[in-house]
């Protein structure tokens, strides 16, 4: 049975969350159809362009995407304290970069509301904008509905453009964060578009890739959570080290392919080691129907204290991550 988003995302159990969104139409996303000979590459930019434009007005930051022909994976993470910071005037500008404001608010913006009903008013929408700027939901609806009144516009047609709802996965630990965002950067690795990460189009690790190498791009492209080197407690940062992620990533991509399988280069990989995490299971992670669809990921004993607070007797995948993250 499906259930409702607010018991699917719990900013309490975790800041960050995978998230999947498919086209219902046979008609491509993106990519080139082979039938119709009709190429739609150029939708590709249409999503970093709106993700850079969300960016600025979401308390949401971006750690990982892929842009694939007929879906997109994004990792989400809340930023609460980012939200908590805000002046009111700051989330009435973030919310006016989409939304028209109410007569009332432009009325406060210039001082001329005076009673208290006025203000407790004007408190009142500034606290629900604000909870709605760090809401999933709320980003990935000002995404999809962009995109898809958009793609039905050059398609001359009406109707759904996505599947009914956008997939989540709560990742509770940093071992489902670490699964999740190889599993975005790699996706047309294992979909056999790409030989190599950096040749990887449209991808959050491409562009971490260029940032390095200070490649110039003419194309807009959303900020991205950055990597923290050292032993990380704060929230600004992913508490990884940039390059033991892309030793993983490069490691597991020749390990998914099917001329290298099995295959594991000379240099070690810490991060797995510090992370407690099996490198079989890991491997089989990676492959397209490597992992089981669950409502989260994480190690065993984080799985069960969510499922307790989500009322769930169990939660169905449980067995493969506690195969895959042998730390308890």
């Amino acid at each position: 049975m499906t259930r409702a988003r607010r018991e699917q995302i719990s900013p309490s159990d975790t800041p960050y969350y995978h998230c999947i969104a498919r086209c219902v139409r046979h008609a491509f996303l993106c990519g080139e159809d082979q039938f119709s000979g009709r190429s739609f590459e150029h939708r590709r930019q249409w999503i970093l362009d709106r993700l850079t434009q969300l960016d600025q007005m979401f308390a949401i930051d971006i750690c990982a995407y892929a842009v694939m022909s007929n879906h997109y994976h994004l990792v989400l993470y809340i930023n609460q304290d980012q939200a908590n910071n805000w002046s009111d005037d700051e989330v009435i500008d973030r919310w006016a970069l989409l939304f028209r404001k109410p007569v009332l608010i432009e009325r406060y913006q210039q001082d001329e509301c005076r009673t208290k009903a006025e203000l407790d008013k004007v408190a009142e929408i500034v606290a629900l904008w604000r909870e709605r700027l760090t809401d999933i939901s709320w980003f990935m609806r000002c995404l999809n509905e962009y995109i898809a009144r958009k793609a039905n516009l050059e398609d001359d047609c009406k109707g759904r453009f996505w599947e009914g709802r956008f997939k989540s996965l709560a990742l509770l630990d940093e071992q489902g964060l670490l699964t999740c965002m190889a599993y975005v950067d790699l996706n047309p690795i294992r979909a056999a578009i790409a030989d190599s990460p950096e040749d990887s189009d449209f991808t959050s690790l491409q562009q971490r890739i260029d940032d390095y190498l200070q490649k110039k791009r003419n194309e807009s492209v959303p900020t991205l959570k950055p990597f923290y080197a050292r032993q990380a407690d704060n929230d600004w940062a992913i508490s990884f080290d940039y390059s033991d992620y892309l030793a993983l990533v490069d490691w597991t991509g020749r390990c998914c392919r099917e001329d290298k399988r099995g295959y594991i280069p000379s240099g070690s990989l810490p991060v797995l080691e510090r992370l407690g995490i099996d490198k079989e299971y890991w491997l089989k992670a990676m492959q397209p129907e490597g992992l089981k669809l669950s409502r989260a990921i994480g190690c065993l004993s984080k799985l069960k204290k969510y499922a307790k607070r989500a009322d769930c007797a169990w939660l169905h995948g449980e067995a493969q991550f506690k195969k895959l993250y042998q730390v308890i």
